[in-house]
């Protein structure tokens, strides 16, 4: 999808841009499945991932009770492998950090279709929530790139070119390795169809995306009980 930088922008200030069957009358009707708890259904509705980079590790929860569409379409692009490698290659330290589209070298990564906007669900882009990145204009036109907020934006939920912006989730632990990102030196990066700012002069890379193991999600699940009856 070729674009003009330009209109990744919002407003004057930045840029966020850059998818039951019907039984028989004869069928065999199955059994009920027993009846899940809150807890479980609360783990149901939550996918934890791992995403490692250059400058350490960040997880996060998924809402996929309340942005499925945003949550699926991440989940397969870190499936496929399409965000192994590429980079954070917008970093603004009061505002946010976005990756998932370009390489270090700034090509930019192949796209599956875009997706709809979930911006309606009523998550909030507070701070270090993630969301879709899309154009400027035109809502139903994210794909790869996302964001983390590092500050509490809440001006990207409202309809400013006639959508917000869909959070889908939130970092629930590496807080210190997005906050070391957000405040690496940027400048000027060169690639194709024009000049992109606030690139990171060193390559903020992102090494791999997956979903947790059951065991390290136990784990993680663990810790942040630990630290919740902690007060921390």
């Amino acid at each position: 999808m070729r674009l003009t930088l330009g209109r990744w922008m919002i407003g004057a200030v930045v840029s966020l841009g850059l998818s039951g069957v019907a039984l028989g009358q004869d069928e065999p009707v199955e059994p009920e499945a027993p009846e899940t708890t809150e807890e479980e259904a609360e783990m149901e509705d939550t996918v934890y991932v791992l995403m490692k980079t250059s400058e350490g590790d960040i997880t996060l929860a998924l809402n996929n009770e309340k942005a499925p569409i945003s949550v699926e379409n991440f989940l397969q692009y870190a499936e496929d492998k399409g965000y192994d490698g590429t980079v954070f290659h917008r970093v603004i330290s009061t505002f946010m950090i976005q990756g998932g589209g370009f390489e270090p070298d700034g090509t930019k990564r192949e796209t599956r279709a875009p997706i709809k906007n979930e911006w309606k669900n009523g998550l909030s882009n507070t701070r270090y929530s993630i969301a879709m990145a899309r154009l400027g204009g035109r809502a139903d036109s994210a794909t790869n790139q996302f964001f983390i907020n590092v500050s509490d934006n809440a001006f990207l939920d409202q309809p400013r070119d006639g959508a917000g912006y869909a959070v889908f989730g939130e970092v629930v632990e590496g807080f210190e390795t997005v906050e070391t990102i957000k405040d690496v030196p940027t400048g000027q990066k060169q690639v194709r169809g024009g000049t992109m700012g606030d690139w990171p002069i060193a390559p903020v890379v992102i090494e791999e995306v997956r979903p947790l193991t059951e065991e390290e999600q136990a784990a993680l699940l663990r810790r942040l009980e630990e630290g919740a009856s902690s007060g921390g």
